[in-house]
């Protein structure tokens, strides 16, 4: 209290923290054994983990980049865009690419004039204008 008996702004606000103080759960005590933390290790992954719903649609509307190193000595950088159904290569000399996707059996066909792309897992194989097509593996 001041000198005229009221209370200030920071009565109240010390008020207010002694209060808070008492607030809330207890923290957990820290683990003790190697059993303990691979219990709590095991709480905090699933406490995150995503549905696979959700996995599925993170993957359809997003960039995912990929790099692939070829046969050939060519290095690509290749940006699919899941969502527009296009895929940007980016070749080690600086030129850049868009190909569209294709429908096929194979899980990666992209094409444009006179380049291709097309594999499954970490293979594909790249086909650019006027060179021989070349095996290429994922990197990255």
């Amino acid at each position: 209290m001041n000198s005229q008996g009221r209370f200030t702004p920071i009565h109240f606000a010390l008020c207010g923290a002694a209060l808070l103080t008492g607030c809330g759960p207890e923290p957990r005590a820290a683990p003790t054994d190697s059993e303990e933390v691979r219990e709590r290790a095991l709480e905090a992954q699933t406490a995150r983990r995503r549905t696979g719903a959700e996995i599925q649609e993170r993957i359809l509307t997003r960039v995912v980049r990929a790099v692939y190193l070829c046969n050939d000595g060519e290095r690509l950088s290749v940006d699919f865009d899941n969502a527009r159904q296009m895929a940007t290569v980016r070749m080690a000399a600086g030129q850049a690419v868009d190909l569209r996707q294709q429908r096929a059996a194979e899980r990666l066909w992209y094409t444009a004039s006179g380049y291709g792309l097309r594999g499954e897992g970490a293979m594909a194989t790249w086909t650019a204008e006027s060179r021989e097509a070349t095996t290429c593996r994922a990197v990255d």
